[in-house]
């Protein structure tokens, strides 16, 4: 790690002053004056200012009280405050809403200074900001608010600047600056990838905005407001990169489900076929439907089987066609119907402790034949350990900061073929039995290391070794090249439980079902490929026991 917090009480500092060389010496082509202008006054500033910008930045929030502020490393606050002041950084004036003085007052506080305006002092903090909001309208500094309150209100003015910094040195806006602490202390720990120093996520200045507009766009959505506006915004945005091409359609998508859902259907429609998300062309066929055009709703259905995007939009758009037929008048056309998988039926007792899939697993349970509620943990895993220099290969735009738990194209469409040759050396392993000892030593030497693949909490070393004993290693290579084909949809759906019996060197997979439940899309499509290729599954079906209904 950058820096060890134990012997050094500034490490967040010497992080962030990491990030800005970091940033500096890869985006220097496209930062912007704001953004050159901020790098170069921030190192200029003495370390105590220096340290209370990045610990107002870490916290959640705009407004901050000095009293609340208590870094014995930063020392006097006032003082570390004052250059931040002078740069305008932080405002100690800031004109506050009275909901925004409520954020920041204790009640106590609240009903000291605003005695002459509360009629039910006991009443609840939101019942009276409720009630003062119809009369305190105006927006005024604390200060001002509350004259008898002896403390100081600093504002960060710059956070947007701050989240433009976190952006190009983390290539995203879900990461913050709290995943270096984590690393820090030990919590997280990530793959090292060598990767060239001009090594970025965002390409150009258009990548960094056309991030933050997406980024907005999707806060609207999420938010109340004028929906027209986000739809034009983001009709009128046309990325150049893939990945925010994605972003892009995965929005478009969300707003087509949101007027569907709504019963707009028109609107749906108007808006679905902008989305290159691969469920928009299902969600079309149903609006057609919906809107009784039942004829183009099937035509485009059969056009989407001939090519299928997925076995997920495959089997949404088989399960369409026979009734769309039917609405048409036509026959629904004769359909293989899938292999029924073994059933096994269940009473067990609703009080005994532990979720379903729990009491099944310590119901069929034994020393010979045990079994472990594993559900998608220990395929993924089996596979991210024995491909892991494929999953982390220093490929160009694939990782560009130390902080990565995967690469960032690994939802690429071509995310396999970029790595074809290392992916099938890994698999050249489960043909010649080398692939156990490769996966027992990725285990051992990148224990605990950050994996998209690999759950470290659910994979024990005895869970391991009686994978290892007693899964074929043909069925494990025909889950991983499954998982390979769609690894968003694929990595989800596997059964719940897993039962061993290593004398036999056998296995089965358990899908559990509680009462009323029912197989999801994802599941029936795994069960249907277990069916397809011999590999033994069961799904249970438990009922209650009579008097625990």
């Amino acid at each position: 790690m950058i820096s060890n917090p134990i012997e050094d009480t500034f490490y967040y500092l010497k992080n962030f002053q990491h990030v800005l060389a970091w940033i500096k010496s890869r985006y220097d082509d496209v930062l912007s004056l704001d953004e050159r202008v901020f790098i170069e006054h921030f190192l200029l500033l003495p370390s105590g200012s220096q340290a209370l910008w990045v610990r107002l930045v870490m916290r959640k929030g705009q407004h901050f009280r000095a009293s609340k502020l208590c870094y014995p490393e930063i020392g006097d606050i006032a003082r570390a405050a004052a250059p931040l002041l002078e740069l305008g950084w932080i405002d100690d004036h800031a004109a506050l809403s009275i909901a925004e003085v409520f954020d920041v007052l204790q009640k106590a506080e609240i009903q000291h200074a605003f005695s002459a305006h509360i009629t039910h002092p006991n009443a609840k903090k939101a019942d009276l900001l409720a009630a003062l909001s119809q009369a305190l309208t105006h927006i005024q500094s604390l200060s001002m608010w509350c004259p008898s309150l002896q403390d100081t209100l600093y504002t960060l003015t710059n956070r947007p600047l701050s989240d433009r910094l976190r952006l190009m040195f983390f290539g995203n806006l879900s990461q913050d600056w709290s995943d270096l602490v984590l690393a820090d202390l030990g919590l997280f720990t990530y793959e090292t990838v060598a990767f060239s120093p001009d090594s970025r996520a965002l390409r150009c200045r258009a990548d960094i905005e056309g991030y933050l507009h997406l980024h907005a766009c999707r806060e609207q959505l999420e938010a109340p407001g004028d929906l027209e506006q986000v739809l034009a915004q983001l009709l009128e945005y046309q990325a150049q990169s893939r990945w925010l091409q994605r972003r892009r359609s995965r929005l478009l998508f969300q707003l087509g489900q949101h007027h569907e859902r709504a019963c707009d259907y028109a609107r749906a429609l108007q808006i679905y076929p902008h989305s290159q998300h691969p469920q928009a062309r299902g969600r079309t066929v149903r609006v057609l439907e919906q809107l009784g055009e039942h004829q183009q709703a099937l035509a485009l259905a059969q056009t989407g089987e001939q090519a299928p995007c997925s076995d997920a939009e495959l089997q949404q758009l088989q399960r369409m066609i026979p009734r769309l037929r039917r609405k048409l008048g036509m026959s629904a056309g004769v359909r293989a119907k899938p292999a029924v998988p073994e059933r096994l039926d269940l009473r067990l007792g609703r009080d005994d402790p532990g979720s379903v899939e729990s009491k099944v697993a310590a119901h069929l349970h034994t020393l010979d034949a045990p079994v472990h509620y594993v559900e998608n943990t220990l395929i993924n895993s089996l596979f991210g350990l024995l491909c892991w220099p494929a999953i982390f290969a220093p490929l160009p735009g694939a990782f560009f900061h130390p902080y990565q738990s995967g690469p960032a194209d690994l939802l690429e469409e071509d995310f396999h073929e970029r790595r074809s040759t290392l992916f099938e050396a890994a698999f050249a392993q489960l043909q010649d039995g080398r692939y156990q000892h490769t996966i027992r030593d990725t285990y051992a030497r990148k224990f605990g290391v950050q994996s998209p693949f690999v759950a470290w909490g659910s994979l024990s070393e005895a869970l391991l070794e009686e994978a290892l004993s007693c899964l074929p290693p043909e069925h494990l290579q025909l889950w991983f090249r499954r998982l390979l084909l769609d690894i968003k949809a694929n990595r989800a759906g596997m059964p719940d439980l897993i039962q061993f019996w290593p004398t036999q060197q056998t296995y089965r997979m358990i899908e559990v079902k509680g009462p009323g439940d029912r197989l999801q899309d994802n599941q029936l499509r795994w069960l249907a490929f277990c069916e397809q290729h011999q590999m033994p599954v069961t799904v249970c079906y438990v009922q209650w026991q009579e008097g625990d209904a």
